[in-house]
């Protein structure tokens, strides 16, 4: 072709052809417009403008619209064709012969708004005007009559006729054909990895191979780094193994290798328990994240005391922090099921070591965790001895009872052994010498978080005038979980805890004070009836000691009261002892020493700060050394021979604004001092108090404008607060105990 010649889009004829049959017309007249719709398509220019094609440099590509050259005069079969009959339709092109019969007929110049200068630079432009056909020539644009196109090999000639001008006519008013379009395969990625995994399956256009143990694996470079981060590294760095055709695969299993490169063409991966662990490991070394968050998933389905510290120590080696963490949180949950497996003997003494470390061990008690070590030492003895005493420093000897102290001593595992005997002396002084234990605070006298217990919050005054729900708080799950209902609404009640059962006493129902006394065993979940006071009372305090439970004080819906009441267990029955020195409502009560103490409250005309005590032994009540603020509503509870005064309001009777306290106050019974500690982070009016552990938890209470849900616990050896897990319900006024399940 000739340089002046231009190639006519693929895309435009394709275009054409679709506008061509979508109406009818004559055989000629379809020629015609064919011919005129040729004619008339153009190209782009460089400047934007449209440049039309010449007709004889036009070469059409007939094949791709239903024509074919031949010499004869047959029309390539098309369904769609727009004729009326089969008459046949010559194959045609232009060529410079054809345009020597065309006749240029001088008219006046057309000023189509094109410079003479664009018109010079494309002599070949020709476009419709008038329903007929102007093509450039001799610096002017010139209808076009073709009477006689010939192609010599056809000996047939094309005449113009009304219809032709009229199908230009309708050419000339058509959308341009060289629209832009854009295509978008749907399943284009997943035929081309369909072919790739054809071409690995027969081993063609691989351009490496990995060699695992004795299996070698072809493959192909780019598929390989585009899944995995290690091959791509490998590959696009200059790096050895870039250049080289084979590459070893050191301690990789092969059948993983080759289900993990068939992973990387298909996506697919078949998960199986023999398998599993070599998939993973393999997964990490080849970097696929998505295998390995899979294969993780998988073994955390597959968790059971009987392999959960193996899928631990596999996680741990893997750098699977994910799968670590979930497989060590079950084996806190289920350590008891764990110890009586064979994982459990077989471990290695730095394994051993975590786990006594750990809190979060679900164990009724101490004991458990020391048989456990010696079931372990005993499985090896002889290699395990030396292990014995490192080991029993993670034992919190100190809270063993002394009955186990002292068989421990005389135990021959730990007889010879000169460490061991000191870790049990440290542990009877915690013991022998109570007096001293501030002193000799140490990991091994902190509580792990399954044995301290269990929180309960009863109660309270919340959004609805009087809650009923109770709640319980797990410190090893730090949550908070509903548990029962008491049988109707009281505020102001008192709650202790007696045999490991929630004894609620006392309160208003919002109509009338309450003498009635029920009991709810948190192990069946049932509630049962007790013998009632003989006092109505409520804003009482109620505490437990030495056995008998007594309720103290409180308001008897028309005086304020200095009156005690003891209940007697063994008897079931309540019996008065000695009345306090001053009436006290919304008291504190608690238990150090042997003693009961009442601390602040109100006494009808103002807020108290003054406290005393009740030795049951002389049945009298003894004045203590005031608080330094006016209290009531105040939470208490004690620790480590100290007693601790939380929160609570200042206000007269005249005036119930009240001044809330953020402020905590410590009392030391052989000092006979109130010393100021660490605030809470609000203040909290009817705060439930409560010891859990090593740590006191402040439980909701009100804060002038809201029921608060919020809890704080308070670090007596650091004398910091922190939060904790929120009450399910912001509730004031409740009653916080903590029972051993």
């Amino acid at each position: 072709m000739s340089g002046s010649r231009k190639e006519f889009d693929v895309k435009q004829i394709l275009k054409i052809r679709w506008r061509w049959f979508s109406h009818q017309a004559s055989s000629n007249s379809a020629v015609d417009s064919q011919q005129g719709e040729f004619w008339n398509r153009g190209q782009t220019g460089a400047n934007g403008g449209r440049k039309f094609l010449d007709p004889c440099s036009l070469q059409l590509p007939l094949a791709s619209i239903g024509y074919r050259r031949s010499s004869q005069l047959d029309f390539q079969n098309s369904p769609s064709w727009p004729m009326a009959s089969t008459s046949e339709v010559p194959a045609f092109e232009f060529t410079a012969e054809d345009c020597g019969g065309a006749h240029w007929l001088d008219r006046p110049e057309v000023d189509d708004g094109t410079s003479e200068e664009e018109n010079e630079s494309d002599s070949s432009s020709c476009r419709t005007w008038n329903s007929e056909l102007w093509c450039w020539n001799n610096n002017k644009y010139r209808p076009v009559i073709y009477n006689h196109l010939y192609n010599g090999e056809r000996g047939m000639s094309l005449h113009r006729t009304s219809n032709s001008s009229q199908t230009l006519s309708s050419c000339h008013t058509m959308e341009p054909c060289s629209s832009d379009e854009f295509f978008q395969a749907l399943n284009h990625a997943e035929q081309t990895f369909k072919k790739m995994e054809n071409y690995l399956r027969h081993k063609q256009l691989c351009d490496v191979i990995l060699v695992a143990g004795d299996r070698r694996i072809p493959a192909h470079r780019l598929v390989l780094s585009s899944v995995s981060d290690y091959f791509a590294a490998m590959f696009t760095n200059d790096v050895r193994e870039a250049r080289q055709e084979e590459i070893k695969m050191e301690g990789v299993e092969p059948n993983s290798l080759w289900s993990l490169i068939q992973y990387a063409y298909t996506g697919r991966l078949e998960l199986k328990e023999d398998n599993i662990e070599c998939l993973l490991s393999t997964a990490c070394l080849l970097q696929l994240s998505q295998v390995v968050e899979a294969c993780c998933k998988f073994l955390m389905k597959q968790l059971h005391p009987s392999n959960c510290l193996g899928i631990r120590s596999f996680a741990d080696a893997q750098g699977c922090t994910d799968l670590h963490k979930v497989a060590h949180n079950y084996t806190m949950e289920h350590f008891m099921e764990v110890i009586r497996n064979q994982e459990f003997v077989l471990l290695p003494a730095s394994e051993i070591a975590k786990l006594l470390a750990s809190d979060d061990m679900n164990i009724p008690n101490e004991e458990t965790i020391l048989n456990a070590l010696l079931t372990w030492v005993r499985h090896d003895l002889e290699q395990r001895r030396k292990d014995l005493s490192k080991l029993l420093a993670y034992i919190r000897l100190p809270l063993l009872a002394p009955q186990f102290l002292a068989d421990m001593e005389n135990n021959a595992l730990f007889r010879d052994d000169i460490e061991c005997q000191k870790l049990i002396m440290e542990a009877m002084k915690y013991h022998l010498l109570p007096e001293r234990r501030p002193m000799l605070q140490s990991p091994r006298t902190k509580p792990r978080k399954s044995t301290v217990g269990t929180l309960f919050a009863v109660g309270g005054m919340d959004s609805t005038k009087g809650a009923t729900s109770i709640e319980k708080y797990d410190l090893r799950t730090n949550m908070w979980t509903p548990v029962a209902n008491m049988n109707g609404r009281r505020l102001q009640f008192g709650v202790a805890v007696l045999d490991d059962k929630l004894y609620v006493v006392g309160g208003r129902d919002g109509l009338k004070t309450l003498n009635t006394v029920e009991c709810y065993n948190p192990k069946t979940k049932t509630w049962s009836v007790m013998p009632p006071m003989s006092t109505h009372r409520h804003g009482l305090g109620v505490a437990v000691l030495e056995g008998p439970m007594y309720a103290v004080g409180g308001h008897d819906g028309w005086s304020y009261l200095n009156t005690v009441e003891r209940w007697d267990p063994q008897a079931r029955q309540w019996n008065f002892v000695a009345t306090m020195s001053t009436p006290r409502s919304t008291v504190g009560v608690a238990v150090l020493s042997g003693k009961l103490y009442a601390v602040g409250g109100r006494d009808g005309s103002s807020c108290l700060k003054s406290v005393e005590c009740f030795d049951p032994h002389t049945n009298k009540w003894t004045l203590c050394a005031q608080m330094s603020k006016r209290r009531g509503g105040v939470g208490v509870t004690t620790w480590n021979g100290l007693l601790y005064a939380i929160g609570g309001h200042d206000a007269p009777a005249s005036n119930l604004t009240s001044r809330l306290s953020d402020c905590v106050e410590r009392y030391d019974p052989k000092t006979d001092m109130w010393t100021a500690v660490a605030s809470m982070s609000i203040s909290r009016d009817a705060v439930g108090v409560c010891l859990l552990g090593d740590k006191l938890y402040a439980v909701g209470g009100y804060d002038g404008q809201t029921y608060l849900n919020t809890v704080e616990a308070y670090d007596p050896q650091t004398n910091e607060w922190t939060q904790v897990a929120p009450l399910c319900l912001g509730r004031a006024g409740a009653c916080v105990v903590t029972v051993k399940l």
